[in-house]
């Protein structure tokens, strides 16, 4: 890595916090500090093990692929009660989950809520009887997308994950449009923007892996509800019903690249979240309103945002959200999940902190996307 691309020497720090992060069954556990977060998200492990693959690290890549893979089989009954034809809907709570244990298991039912919205918005600390959102489907396209780019790497599928990799797909073709809780478990009740842009870009990798051509007519399909439905005054919004923005915007474009980043409605859209998400001191908040820890500046959504604009050439800013980012880390070599110092809402950090304690440190996810910028401004800059 070319010291101009990281200056600050950060890569060892993260590759470290990510493979020992890693549990010996293959899963990532989204914070080894942070109780709340003792789970394996497929989101966040798929963005894991995508980093990592992109900085060499392919054998631990491979060990999240089959720790998936072998979940999604052991549970493969949750998938075929959605996609048996003429079964009723199935209920919320039974729904293929987005998280699971470290050894590849269901969670216990009687965990709190998450990093969403309490119940109560305005007592967190008092809320804990709430229900832990756990219907998201953009982890399940994520990981699709994740498993097609270790597969460009020389990892050809076996047997099981054709197996999974075609459970999914159909799964995603028939809930692949359902309302559910977004990446930030919140708003069950809304068909999010980044959630169908996950899903076609999971839907597009099926198609690549295993051939599935019924694959391809759902993420056109989904596209043109993305453009009929999820685009007002002229940019993508955060979900249906709302005009708001939202950073998880950016991956329709980078890395999913289901709208061109050229297209006019994306730079629209990046531009709202460049002018109304950017806080005090340069780092991305996730949406306006947002009262999670205050609703601070976050590090994973502002090396997205670098990674964005090394993508179309914009060096000079992708640079610096990577100096951003490199100024938050700990002396530890410890990235955490936001930063507190400037909140939309300062009367909500103390109430979280209350009641799950300080701000996630080491966030796997926010070192993994720090391990992406690197990458992209590398190559971004051997191109000049």
């Amino acid at each position: 890595m070319s010291p101009d691309v990281d200056p600050a020497g950060r890569i060892g720090a993260s590759l470290d916090v990510l493979l020992a992060g890693q549990h010996r069954d293959g899963g990532y556990v989204a914070c080894p500090t942070y109780p709340t977060y003792h789970y394996v998200w497929l989101r966040d492990g798929a963005f894991c093990a995508y980093a990592l693959g992109l900085h060499g690290a392919h054998g631990s890549a491979a060990a999240f692929h089959g720790f998936v893979t072998r979940t999604l089989l052991r549970y493969q009954g949750l998938f075929k009660a959605v996609t048996t034809p003429g079964t009723d809907r199935v209920p919320v709570a039974q729904m293929p989950p987005a998280r699971f244990t470290v050894t590849g298991h269901l969670e216990q039912p009687d965990k709190p809520q998450g990093t969403g919205q309490p119940a109560d918005p305005g007592n967190p600390a008092g809320s804990d009887q709430a229900p832990w959102p756990n219907f998201q489907l953009d982890g399940y396209g994520i990981w699709l997308w994740a498993l097609a780019q270790h597969v460009r790497h020389g990892y050809p599928l076996t047997t099981e994950q054709r197996h999974a990799v075609a459970l999914v797909s159909q799964y995603l073709q028939i809930a692949g449009a359902w309302n559910c809780y977004d990446c930030w478990e919140e708003h069950g009740a809304r068909r999010h923007t980044s959630t169908v842009g996950a899903v076609i870009a999971g839907l597009a990798a099926a198609a690549e892996l295993i051939g599935d051509a019924a694959a391809v007519t759902h993420a056109q399909h989904l596209r043109e509800l993305l453009l009929d439905e999820h685009v007002r005054a002229g940019t993508f919004v955060k979900h249906t019903g709302d005009d708001g923005i939202d950073a998880s915007l950016l991956w329709l474009a980078t890395p999913f690249d289901v709208i061109p980043a050229d297209d006019p409605i994306m730079r629209r859209t990046v531009a709202r979240i460049v002018d109304e998400l950017t806080g005090p001191s340069g780092g991305l908040r996730r949406y306006l309103g947002d009262t999670f820890y205050g609703g601070g500046e976050w590090v994973l959504l502002t090396a997205w945002l670098g990674t964005h604009m090394a993508a179309i050439g914009d060096l000079a800013g992708a640079r610096q959200r990577l100096d951003w980012v490199a100024s938050m880390f700990t002396a530890e070599g410890h990235l955490p999940e936001q930063s507190t110092a400037h909140p939309q809402a300062p009367d909500m950090v103390a109430p979280w902190v209350m009641r799950w304690g300080p701000v996630a440190t080491p966030l796997l996810w926010s070192h993994a996307m720090h391990l992406v910028l690197l990458r992209s401004l590398r190559d971004a800059s051997a191109l000049r």
